[in-house]
């Protein structure tokens, strides 16, 4: 029964140690953003067919194609900014490839992108996006602010 009674107040003793501890660090670190020197603007182009979307109404069709279109223009950027994960496999049977699958997947959040055009040519709508990350750089400042006034405020 000691060994048991004394287990628990060890266990007691070293959660609060490290939260202690751990509360203690938070309160002395101290950061500093430093603004960059320039900032890159980068370009994105989305497209997507305007018949192929899957409607009856022609101008359903379009508003379709639109949105498709931004959201792959997105997906372009997120790839830009994130890289892209590739994972492959081949499968071979006496030294003979017999099956090969390539898998591709892009996951980011993008903030402060503008559409700069969107258009149809042809069959096609193309959406063209511009990310500046001078504007990226203000929405991080912004949120981070937001975030030190809240604390400010409870303490």
């Amino acid at each position: 029964m000691k060994q048991h009674t004394f287990f628990k107040v060890l266990c007691l003793s070293a959660s609060l140690v490290s939260v202690g501890c751990s509360s203690v660090y938070d309160k002395h670190v101290q950061w500093q953003t430093v603004t960059p020197d320039s900032f890159p603007v980068i370009t994105a182009i989305g497209q997507a067919p305007i018949s192929l979307q899957k409607s009856s109404n022609k101008t359903q069709k379009m508003l379709m194609a639109i949105n498709a279109s931004k959201v792959a223009a997105y997906a372009e950027l997120a790839e830009q900014v994130y890289g892209q994960q590739l994972s492959g496999n081949t499968t071979m049977r006496n030294l003979i490839v017999e099956d090969q699958h390539l898998k591709a997947s892009v996951q980011g959040i993008i903030r402060g992108a503008k559409v700069v055009k969107s258009y149809p040519v042809g069959d096609t709508y193309t959406t063209e996006l511009h990310l500046d990350f001078k504007d990226v750089w203000d929405i991080y400042l912004s949120n981070n602010r937001q975030k030190e006034i809240k604390e400010v405020k409870y303490y």
